[in-house]
């Protein structure tokens, strides 16, 4: 579970420091992170809330592992 929350914050890192993100906080910055991947997804037809779905599946299972 510690790696899941590193590799997360890295990403988070990376929005925090660039132009935009290092004048908002952490909520402003998860919203462009989420946004950014919505607008990837579309570009490369993939479908977000499918994907996303599968991660809360995945999420909970890692969950209850822990």
């Amino acid at each position: 579970m510690d790696r899941n929350v590193e590799r997360a914050g890295e990403a988070m890192r990376a929005y925090t420091l660039s132009a935009d993100g290092w004048r908002e906080g952490p909520t402003a910055n998860l919203r462009m992170l989420l946004a950014d991947l919505m607008h990837w997804c579309d570009a490369t037809q993939h479908d977000f809330d499918r994907i996303l779905a599968s991660a809360r599946g995945r999420y909970e299972e890692e969950r209850n592992e822990a």
